[in-house]
C-alpha cells in the first residue's frame, strides 16, 4: 500500500509510545499537516468497562462549552409541540410524513428528538434507528415534552456519547480551526462527564488511556494525568 508524503512526515512527528501532556498533545495535532477540509479532532477513552453489565453499558450526553463545530440538522417527531420545535430551530418537523419517509430511507437528520406521546409510532423505526444510533432516548434527553430546550441544547453542542462493545468511547471535540484553548476545554468536559459517570460496581482503573487524532491524521496519545 502507497503511503503519501503527508501522511509519512506526519507519522515522524509523533511518538506513539508517549505520552505527551494534554497542551502538548493538541498543538501538535494542531501542527500536524492537515487536508483540504477543516477536519475533525477526535477523542478516543478507554475505559475500565465491561459492557455486557447494563450498569456498565455507559451511555448519555456530554454538552461541549464550544460545540463541535458541525451544523447539526435536528429531526422533532411530535404532533403536540410543533411550534415550540420550529420556534426552537429544528430542521425538520412532524410525524406520520418523517416515519414514512425514514421506512423508505430517508437520512438527513443527525439527531432526533421525540415527545413522550409519540413513542408508540416511533418505537416502529427502532431496527432502522437503532444501528445508527439516532432511537429517541430518555437516558439522553431526546424523548422530552421541553423540545424546545432539547433542540438548543443540540444546536449548541450537545451530543450522546455511549461506548462500544470494546469498553472505548469515540467523540468527536471540535474542528482542527479551533484554537488550542477552545479543544482542551472540550475534552476536559468529555473527561468530567464520564467520570460522573463512572458505574458504581466497577473495580480497578476506570479511566484507562485517552488518544487524540484528527480525520485523516494518526493518533496522539495523551498522558491522563493532565487531564484529570
Amino acid at each position: 500500500m502507497k503511503v503519501s508524503k503527508r501522511v509519512k512526515n506526519n507519522n515522524t512527528k509523533v511518538d506513539r509510545k508517549k505520552d505527551y501532556p494534554l497542551v502538548e498533545a493538541v498543538n501538535l495535532l494542531k501542527e500536524i499537516e492537515g487536508t483540504k477540509f477543516d477536519e475533525t479532532v477526535e477523542a478516543h477513552i478507554n475505559l475500565g468497562v465491561d459492557p455486557r453489565h447494563a450498569d456498565q453499558n455507559i451511555r448519555g450526553t456530554v454538552s461541549y462549552p464550544h460545540g463541535t463545530g458541525r451544523k447539526v440538522q435536528v429531526l422533532v417527531l411530535t404532533k403536540s409541540k410543533v411550534e415550540d420545535a420550529r420556534k426552537a430551530g429544528a430542521d425538520f418537523v412532524g410525524l406520520d410524513e418523517y416515519v414514512e419517509k425514514i421506512q423508505k430511507g430517508w437520512s438527513e437528520a443527525d439527531v432526533i428528538i421525540a415527545t413522550p406521546d409519540v413513542m408508540g409510532q416511533v418505537g416502529k423505526l427502532g431496527r432502522i434507528l437503532g444501528p445508527k444510533g439516532l432511537m429517541p432516548n430518555p437516558k439522553t434527553g431526546t424523548v422530552t415534552m421541553d423540545v424546545e430546550a432539547a433542540v438548543n441544547q443540540v444546536k449548541a453542542g450537545r451530543i450522546e456519547i455511549r461506548v462500544d462493545k470494546h469498553g472505548i468511547i469515540h467523540s468527536p471535540v471540535g474542528k482542527k480551526s479551533f484554537s488550542s484553548e477552545k479543544l482542551i476545554d472540550n475534552i476536559k468536559a468529555l473527561i468530567a462527564t464520564l467520570m460522573r459517570m463512572k458505574p458504581a460496581s466497577v473495580k480497578g482503573v476506570y479511566f484507562k488511556k485517552l488518544t487524540l487524532t484528527t480525520t485523516m491524521g494518526p493518533g496522539v496519545r495523551v498522558d491522563k494525568s493532565t487531564v484529570v
